[in-house]
This record gives structure tokens, C-alpha cells and sequence, in this order.
């Protein structure tokens, strides 16, 4: 409770337990504490308090099934971000991968450009992508900026082999930018 407390963001997935999530939450908002929920693994059925952070992560995926919209184009995107920011999100980053990430406040909805690299290894880029964002938002308060910085993150994740050997320095994400 007290590390919550003390933190500027606090990010969270779904990959323990739901109460233990929901507990977080809670804290954060009590303490209020920025929440960054990356939803996955997604599931259908999921208490809509889980909607209820600063900054919904999404990926494609994960927007389809907990909007229940199609994401296939561009278009769909800004929809099912559209749909997840009425449900209960403040902000909605909808990651797209190669195509950038779109980025709905309530007050409109943008693509914030992807970065073009020579795709190797998915498997971390999310997580790059999460940890950046992160990162810049609780440094510089600015989300769109925060949301930039994260794709270039997760754009060179993605250019590299590995989880762990994929993740980029600050240094890395500086020089793409």
C-alpha cells in the first residue's frame, strides 16, 4: 500500500491474480496515483472496474475483446479506442504495431506514428512498449510525448532477438527519436 502510495504511476497487466489487480487499483486511486493497465491476456467477462485507470494499453487483440468492435483498419481502431475511453478509460493508447499506436483522450483521437525498423522478434515489444511509457509519462507529464517515446521503444524491441537482450536503453530510444 505505502510503495503505491509513494509512486507517480503505477503499471499493471493481467497476469496475477484479478483481485490482486483490482486491490491495486484501488490504492492507486485512493493515493491518487496514475494506473496504466496493459489488459493482457484479455479476457471477455472482466469486472468493468478494470476500465476504470488513467491509461488503458491495448493491443489489437485486446481492444477487440473488451470493446467487442473489429479492429482491422485504422478506422476500427479509432472506434473500438472510442469505445473503451466511453466505457470508463481516461485515455486509450491502442497499439497497433507496424502502423503506431492510436491515442484517444476523449476529445479526439489520434495515430501517433509509428517508427519503421526491420521487424526480428515481437516478443518484447509490448512490454518495451508498457515500461517507456511509463517512464516518460511520470517524467514529463505529457502522454502524447510519453506515447511517442514508447513506440520508438517498442519499434526497436521489436528490431532485435530475444525478451530480455531486445529491450532498449534510454540511450537507444533517444537516438530513434
Amino acid at each position: 500500500r505505502d510503495v503505491i502510495a509513494a509512486s507517480n504511476i503505477l503499471l499493471l497487466q493481467l497476469e496475477i491474480p484479478l483481485d490482486t489487480v483490482l486491490a491495486a487499483i484501488r490504492i492507486a486511486r485512493d493515493a491518487q496515483v496514475r494506473v496504466i493497465l496493459d489488459p493482457a491476456p484479455a479476457v471477455h467477462l472482466w469486472p468493468e472496474e478494470l476500465l476504470q485507470v488513467d491509461l488503458l494499453c491495448p493491443n489489437e487483440s485486446e481492444a477487440a475483446t473488451l470493446s467487442g468492435a473489429t479492429v482491422g483498419n485504422l478506422e476500427d481502431a479509432a472506434h473500438a479506442a472510442g469505445l473503451l475511453h466511453e466505457r470508463g478509460a481516461r485515455n486509450v493508447a491502442l497499439t497497433l504495431g507496424e502502423h503506431g499506436t492510436m491515442f484517444c483522450n476523449g476529445r479526439d483521437t489520434t495515430l501517433i506514428e509509428p517508427f519503421s525498423v526491420s521487424t526480428v522478434d515481437t516478443t518484447a515489444a509490448g512490454d518495451a512498449f508498457a515500461g517507456a511509457l511509463a517512464v516518460c509519462w511520470s517524467e514529463t507529464n505529457d502522454l502524447r510525448q510519453a506515447v511517442r517515446f514508447a513506440n520508438a521503444a517498442g519499434a526497436l524491441a521489436a528490431s532485435r532477438l530475444g525478451a530480455q537482450p531486445s529491450m532498449p536503453t534510454r540511450t537507444d530510444i533517444l537516438a530513434l527519436l
